[in-house]
């Protein structure tokens, strides 16, 4: 008995899995990810040339590096996109390898903690603000949000290991 629900569970996980390889495979090679916080845009980058690109919402504070933990700001530089997993808050998420060994030695000689958790996800679905309310303003602690639909779309075309560069 306990054999046929996994059976029945992993009939039910793969053709997701499947779904989800195919349409990566099937999509141009992504080899990096460009964010121009002044732009407020996403670039998907494959072999030097811009495939598509996404609005994107910043940390509330978005001038600036973020230097420490708390500082609402969203990090500037070269990261990678180290995993991935859904949200229960902002739908899919993926993580950026934030902070470099640039910015923990900006935090050590400011003797401060460099936070961590910088992530691109979704928007939050909420009945009383609708997502484009969101997608109008910087409200994250220093993640970069997109639109459900563009983060279904980022999180299929993207691999984990992909560089990230944050640009000001």
């Amino acid at each position: 008995m306990a054999l046929l629900l996994l059976a029945a569970a992993l009939a039910a996980v793969l053709p997701v899995q499947a779904s989800l390889a195919s349409s990566r495979d099937s999509s141009s090679f992504i080899d990096k990810v460009l964010v121009e916080k002044s732009e407020r845009r996403l670039h998907l980058i494959s072999r030097g040339k811009v495939i598509k690109s996404y609005r994107v919402s910043l940390g509330k504070q978005p001038l600036g590096a973020k230097v420490q933990e708390g500082d609402r700001r969203t990090p500037e530089g070269f990261y990678w996109i180290d995993w991935r997993k859904p949200s229960d808050n902002y739908n899919l998420s993926m993580h950026i390898s934030y902070p470099n060994s640039r910015d923990l030695a900006k935090a050590k000689e400011l003797g401060v903690r460099p936070g961590g958790m910088i992530m691109l996800h979704g928007t939050p679905v909420d009945e009383e603000y609708p997502e484009w309310y969101f997608h109008t303003l910087d409200w994250t602690e220093g993640c970069i949000a997109l639109t459900n639909k563009d983060m279904r779309d980022l999180w299929r075309r993207v691999k984990d290991g992909t560089l990230i560069e944050i640009r000001p």
